[in-house]
């Protein structure tokens, strides 16, 4: 008889990490989520009735979502073959799976909502300021700079996107919240991986903190241009928008990567 799953935080340090970086985790933390709901949200429900303003600053929405998820989705990828040990191989591999899945549910509510060439729209939509943070992670990656590479996706990267789709999912209409609910929880896990790692490299190695708090000026007000354009596609209130960079900071802060 199975002993059922393991609680991993009364595990080892070792035997932590061995446990909730390794598929079998992974598994178990996506399987009540993604049962039964094809391509990231309930079967059966009827597509909300949008006016062409509305869906139009939807599909500009979703469109740079494609962006940030293709980025993400190529940073893990990338990263896999320089990853310093076998387990942190195997969790961006599994990161690399959520991403692609993330990707796919975008692409299915952009056809949804009409879009027949999603590639085409996507370039036309794309925000300037995330296709500028999109090439200095390729820098990153393709430099084989561990740590780095791995603030920039999992730790900046992955906090904009928890920040913003948290935010968007309070007002999206049903289908929409559905599937933006369910990449939430990947990004928590992403962002545990990073803040962990990380978090062991500076205890041993302090200066590290400079160098990555240099990439974090610079690459923040890439992500508060992001959220700008953003907001602005979705209507949302001028004098509310500063609410969503401050969430972004403070994410970023709780992580221990202060400005």
């Amino acid at each position: 008889m199975s002993a059922g799953p393991i609680e991993p935080h009364v595990l080892e340090a070792e035997d932590f990490l061995e446990e909730v970086h390794s598929f079998e985790f992974w598994f178990q933390a996506v399987e009540g989520y993604l049962s039964d709901r094809p391509y990231g949200r309930t079967a059966g429900l009827d597509p909300p009735v949008l006016s062409e303003g509305d869906r139009d600053a939807l599909v500009t929405t979703l469109c740079n979502y494609c962006v940030g998820e293709t980025m993400a989705l190529e940073g893990a990828s990338g990263m896999i073959g320089f990853a310093p040990n076998r387990q942190q191989k195997i969790f961006l591999a599994t990161q690399a799976v959520d991403e692609a899945r993330h990707l796919e549910v975008l692409l299915h509510r952009l056809a949804e909502l009409g879009v027949e060439n999603h590639e085409a729209e996507i370039a036309r939509r794309a925000n300037r300021s995330l296709l500028t943070f999109k090439e200095r992670l390729r820098q990153l990656v393709e430099s084989k700079d561990w740590e780095a590479a791995l603030f920039a996706q999992n730790v900046i990267l992955e906090c904009m996107e928890f920040t913003v789709f948290q935010t968007h999912a309070q007002t999206a209409d049903p289908i929409t919240r559905e599937v933006l609910e369910g990449i939430v929880k990947d990004e928590r896990r992403h962002m545990g991986f990073g803040e962990n790692d990380l978090g062991r490299r500076l205890a041993s190695a302090p200066h590290v903190r400079a160098r990555l708090t240099e990439i974090r000026k610079e690459l923040d007000p890439l992500v508060l241009g992001t959220f700008e354009e953003t907001l602005e596609e979705l209507g949302a209130p001028r004098e509310t928008r500063p609410e969503l960079g401050r969430s972004y900071l403070a994410a970023v802060g709780r992580l221990g990567f202060g400005s």
